[in-house]
């Protein structure tokens, strides 16, 4: 049984748990079906799924492969796993998608163990052989390692034979084509000598050099990926699909793919906005932050516009979409991420350009080795064993784990103080940052408003404005309810209006709390501003909140500006929301009510005026701008979305950690650029050592192994206790 075919295990619990209402009574269910393959498959599935007891509906999608199942909740969830097993089709539960790991990251760790466990045992038994075994002795020992060595280099090497491949195929080369000669060659030399009784034999050199060159492919590997989540996480913003009224009157659940403009759309409180469209009927409020980066709620009433993956909050809402799924705000936001993602792998890391002179440099000096000792001493063999000997000695084990090792271990440094390293290339990229953008809510401020001083307020009237607020989420009733003791009134109800505020009743009186416009009777509706309290239409007091800076904002900016950072505000918010904010920091460069886009085009505006810019923001609307900075970060309380979009994430409340990162990331550079030069330095003396036939082998991974340490040692001096 394949993995796929798990779902026909699925309790009937489970399935309901994944399946979404529809209607009442009527819930809809979606599986994955890779093997659907032509209208034959539809028809067959459609088929035997409509006849199960409880559906009413049965859809096949070929383009995405995927069964959506309408059935009824009084007949229990329909054995939908096992009908499609019947059929010849393996199934699983569409989400489970989201959650796959990555699979070359877990044949790397498998081939790095299965390389390390190898070079232990070869290694136990060459200690023998240098011991003195000799003989019938010796030779099995050279058999037991040839043993091992053989499928070790099938199943680990094939990471390097593949590259190394593909690369020779279209007539280029790269670092791992002398890898993939080195250790097929000496695996050759060593299976030739064993054959013939020879006195040494060099599988432990061979698999040992695979074992230290997976280490650091491995490192690497893992802090590339970090860097690739971004769009991942943005997509799971995405409606996974919504309930449409269908021409007739009636309602059906469809995919978010399959919704076109003119649809109408039935929305609960919690649900996101699958498309671009318009309010028909219903009033609500929208957490909008995906857009805008505010972080209030923002009402809609009939003719407001939604964007797509911003969420309904309070009240049901009738949409009508007007934009497809691929054409809608979300879409695109991804698709500038993705183009912004696609234009950072065009950054060259230090390792990558040395490859490009090292590749030839070493070919050539082992062909001519090779040549020079067969026209001096006309024995094929010594001069092949020197010229592996010059391969080995010169395999880039130092040049590979210069940086992933160094990356690794100032990731350690940032993580002992609070701050997670996403992508480990950030780190040389930040070194170059010459200037700094600030979004404002949620990073330098926290995000939550807290209710402005006012010496005009009563008392009794904050008293039962924090009492009514109580009985709300809205950031503002939260603020207030913060701000006082609530009075000890037991009122006769609180109601909360979507998108207008509390309304509270105590005998003949009707107390609200909300929008000025709603609360209050007459004149004074056009003055009151902000969040007022009103009795029986009567102003009694408008309360004005403010967004409280984030600790250490202060000593940040001045840092940073010390450091010869340009400082700069990047917000969504108004001009009037950011202007406090960049008055209270002393920064005099503010971009206000930005949209995701626009953000973007000014840091490639920057980008092309040749600035190097760190972008630090924490809101959804900043997710395809942290991923076109130069560098970015975002604090832990950032959406999903920022942080998966962010380089770093600083999980303390300050941002002492921004100029933290910014420091350690200096001291790697230097560490870097030292690994490199001992990575010159050795290679410039044991290349001629080598070509010199003083160098065997075994002894050229050992000394291989050495630098290696050495370049693993010198990235350790940036731990918490070593310096740099």
């Amino acid at each position: 049984m394949t993995h796929l075919s798990a779902i026909t295990r699925l309790s009937a619990d489970e399935l309901l748990l994944a399946s979404r209402e529809v209607d009442t009574g009527l819930r809809h269910s979606d599986l994955s079906v890779p093997g659907i393959r032509c209208g034959g498959c539809i028809r067959k599935i459609e088929d035997a799924i409509g006849r199960l007891p409880g559906v009413t509906r049965a859809r096949v999608n070929l383009s995405t492969r995927r069964v959506g199942v309408d059935w009824q909740e009084s007949a229990g969830p329909p054995p939908l796993g096992e009908t499609l097993t019947g059929l010849g089709y393996d199934a699983y539960l569409h989400e489970a998608r989201e959650d796959a790991k990555d699979p070359q990251l877990g044949r790397m760790i498998r081939a790095l163990a299965v390389a390390g466990f190898a070079a232990m045992n070869i290694m136990g038994l060459s200690v023998s052989v240098w011991s003195g075994a000799a003989g019938e002795t010796r030779d099995l020992f050279h058999w037991l390692s040839a043993a091992i060595a053989l499928p070790t280099l099938a199943y680990s090497g094939r990471i390097f034979f593949r590259s190394a491949w593909q690369a020779l195929r279209r007539g280029q080369t790269n670092m791992d084509v002398p890898i993939s000669l080195g250790v097929l060659l000496a695996f050759a030399m060593s299976l030739y000598d064993t054959i013939h009784h020879a006195s040494y034999a060099y599988f432990d050199a061979a698999v040992s050099l695979l074992f230290f060159l997976l280490i650091g492919r491995t490192l690497d590997h893992v802090m590339r990926e970090k860097a690739r989540t971004a769009v991942k996480g943005l997509g799971r913003l995405a409606a996974y699909g919504a309930t449409i009224v269908t021409p007739d009157g009636g309602r059906a659940y469809v995919g978010t793919e399959e919704i076109e403009p003119g649809m109408t759309i039935l929305l609960r409180p919690g649900d996101r906005i699958p498309v671009d469209a318009v309010v028909i009927e219903g009033r609500s409020d929208i957490d909008a932050a995906l857009a805008t980066g505010e972080s209030l709620p923002e009402p809609v009433v009939p003719g407001s516009g939604l964007r797509a993956g911003t969420l309904n909050l309070t009240g049901p809402l009738t949409i009508r979409a007007i934009a497809a799924s691929k054409d809608s705000f979300l879409a695109e936001m991804m698709r500038l991420m993705e183009a912004a993602e696609g234009g950072r792998t065009q950054f060259r890391r230090i390792a990558d350009r040395a490859a490009r002179l090292y590749v030839p440099v070493v070919h050539s000096a082992a062909l001519l080795a090779f040549l020079g000792w067969m026209a001096a001493t006309g024995d094929w063999h010594q001069a092949l064993t020197i010229a592996v000997a010059v391969l080995i000695i010169t395999c880039p084990c130092a040049l590979g784990l210069a940086v992933p090792m160094v990356q690794v271990v100032a990731a350690r440094a940032l993580f002992e103080h609070g701050v997670m390293v996403k992508d480990g290339s950030a780190m040389e990229r930040l070194v170059e940052v010459d200037r700094t953008l600030f979004d404002k809510t949620g990073t330098l401020t926290l995000g939550r408003p807290r209710l402005r001083p006012d010496a005009a307020v009563d008392p009794a009237h904050l008293a039962i404005a924090a009492r009514i607020g109580a009985q709300s989420h809205h950031p503002y009733a939260q603020a207030l309810a913060a701000a006082a003791a609530p009075a000890d009134i037991a009122f006769d109800s609180i109601v909360e209006h979507a998108g207008l505020g509390l309304e509270a009743r105590i005998g003949d009186d009707l107390w609200r709390l909300g929008r000025g416009a709603w609360a209050v009777d007459g004149d004074q509706a056009s003055e009151a501003e902000g969040t007022v309290l009103s009795c029986n239409g009567k102003l009694l007091h408008a309360f004005l909140f403010e967004d409280e800076l984030r600790p250490g904002a202060e000593a940040a900016v001045a840092t940073l500006r010390a450091r010869g950072h340009a400082i700069e505000i990047m917000s969504g918010d108004t001009p009037d929301a950011v202007a406090p904010v960049a008055a209270a920091l002393g920064i005099d460069t503010v971009q206000a009510a930005l949209l995701p886009a626009e953000k973007t085009a000014h840091l490639e505006a920057l980008a092309a005026a040749g600035h190097k810019t760190l972008m630090v923001g924490d809101g959804l609307n900043d997710a395809p701008a942290l991923v076109a900075a130069h560098v970015s970060m975002a604090p832990g309380s950032a959406a999903d979305v920022g942080r998966q979009a962010a380089d770093f994430v600083f999980l303390r409340p300050d941002l002492d950690s921004v100029t933290y990162t910014i420091a350690i990331a200096r001291r790697a550079d230097r560490l870097i650029r030292q690994n490199f030069a001992f990575a010159a330095l050795y290679n410039l003396v044991a290349l001629p050592v080598a070509v010199a036939g003083y160098v065997t082998p075994l002894i050229a991974a050992l000394a291989m192994s050495g630098s290696s340490i050495i370049v693993v040692a010198n990235a350790l001096r940036l731990g918490p206790r070593g310096g740099a």
